[in-house]
């Protein structure tokens, strides 16, 4: 049905100003005032947003949803993660579909496609884990960028005799990705020097959750991000680290970026909020906050929002990855390497950023929104059509109201997990409701959409293959 939302205070990455949108055919058809006629002609909907701000849509760059992982698999599938993440204001999510070694990339696919066909609630899209490169991965990679709409492609440089790869495919992969016009993601850690730490805190009797973090020294961080980022100005890549935690890794990335190599970083909530301590919490309660990588010392949350604020990081992903801490988490009971890596962040990544960030006065509302949404969209290939509010994109609108209040928990979140990392945390402002494409998924904190509504999103190329150039050449 058309809509008529009124009364709005419009916030993109450029503009704040008051305004009227009137949607049809879940199309943003036009902004301005006086559309009360226009709306009228189409039987619109009238919505009052009085006293509120709409936002684009949140955008999602990194979830693992309905992910094997050490013997397990995320609490969380893509019916319950992205309904959970439409509640947090984002209507779209870019999962991470991860291969196996020998097998056509397109098996892999097919599988990720098989999990979130039918279930998710908002719009999703995939990244594709890249662990070998041989004649035969070469072959498949045209067609996954043209034909599927994958264009970027994820490297691992930790989780040894896992889903760790080496620099030499880490090098072809960004020669090729260059080629394509697809960009290569690194989850950046020197998982060589990592494993051996690991073993050695083993051998010494070392089990407990503090262990996670002591083994994933940031220097190893900062050292991985370095060496990916100088392949990526060798060959030319577009290159994003993924949920950069330290002060190493920032300085890495705006070296990088000084040099004029094409190189992007990504945040997360849990590492500007939550420190190495909670890994030392009794009873084994440390384990949930096992991520990698691990929550870094205190001194590194003024570090990364600094880089927020002045665009040396440019966007916020949640790394949603949840796992119980009831059966899965206490799979590493005895031995810190065995806890199952990942929490639920999905549902609070956008009020927490907005909480933290404008209403404390870290960011503004502008910086919020591209952090959140716009800069996403235009790395991974989505804008005009996704992460911004203007005509002829499609309407994902989050209507916000910046006095609600409300406190983070388990007992009311709508993950599918029984902790939050963020328990107890109060934070200002809210979605209050959520329209994807043109519908309510949120309806005056209510969810109204249905499972598999979301749309699987085909997405562009960052430039022109170099064959399309040579092809159109004069």
């Amino acid at each position: 049905m058309a809509k008529l939302i009124k009364n709005g205070t419009i916030i993109t990455a450029a503009d704040t100003y008051q305004a009227d949108v009137l949607i049809e055919g879940g199309i943003i058809q036009a902004i301005g005032t006086g559309l009360e006629a226009a709306g009228a002609a189409i039987g619109a909907e009238i919505i009052d947003a009085a006293g509120k701000y709409l936002f684009p849509g949140g955008i999602d760059p990194h979830t693992h949803l309905d992910m094997p992982f050490g013997g397990t698999v995320t609490a969380d599938n893509f019916e319950t993660g992205t309904i959970a993440a439409a509640f947090g204001g984002t209507t779209t999510i870019i999962d991470f579909c991860l291969t196996d070694k020998g097998k056509p990339l397109a098996d892999s696919i097919q599988k990720w496609h098989a999990k979130s066909a039918g279930k998710s609630a908002i719009d999703y899209g995939f990244h594709l884990m890249i662990g070998e490169i041989n004649d035969e991965v070469l072959a498949e990679l045209p067609d996954i960028v043209h034909t599927e709409g994958i264009t970027s492609f994820k490297v691992f440089m930790a989780y040894k005799n896992v889903f760790q790869a080496d620099d030499g495919t880490l090098y072809r992969t960004m020669l090729t990705a260059s080629e394509l016009g697809a960009m290569v993601m690194v989850h950046a850690e020197n998982g060589d020097v990592i494993d051996y730490l690991i073993a050695k805190a083993l051998a010494e009797g070392h089990t407990e959750p503090i262990y996670h973090a002591l083994t994933r020294p940031s220097m190893l961080e900062g050292e991985a991000t370095g060496r990916a980022a100088k392949l990526a100005g060798l060959t030319g890549a577009r290159l994003y680290v993924v949920h950069v935690t330290c002060e190493e890794a920032v300085k890495a990335i705006a070296e990088a970026r000084e040099q004029g190599f094409d190189v992007w970083g990504e945040t997360c909530p849990q590492y500007l909020l939550l420190d190495q301590s909670y890994l030392e919490l009794p009873d084994f309660e440390g384990a949930k906050y096992v991520w990698s990588p691990p929550l870094r010392e205190a001194r590194h949350q003024d570090v990364l929002w600094n880089a927020l604020r002045t665009g040396g990081l440019q966007t916020i992903g949640s790394d949603q990855c949840s796992f119980n801490f009831n059966g899965q988490k206490e799979l590493g009971k005895g031995d810190f390497s065995k806890i199952p890596n990942g929490g639920p962040v999905i549902e609070d990544r956008f009020s927490l950023l907005y909480s933290e960030g404008v209403a404390k006065g870290r960011l503004t509302l502008n910086q919020f929104v591209d952090l959140v949404s716009t800069r996403s969209a235009k790395l991974f290939g989505l804008f005009p059509r996704k992460g911004t509010i203007a005509v002829g994109s499609d309407a994902d609108i989050v209507i916000f109201d910046p006095a609600a209040e409300r406190v983070i928990s388990e007992a009311t979140h709508h993950m599918n997990v029984d902790y939050n990392p963020f328990e107890g945390t109060a934070v200002t402002g809210a979605p209050i409701s959520v329209l994807s494409r043109g519908e309510f998924v949120i309806r005056d904190l209510n969810f109204v959409g249905r499972a598999g509504a979301g749309q699987y999103v085909k997405r562009a190329p960052y430039k022109q293959p170099v064959q399309a150039e040579l092809a159109t050449a004069p």
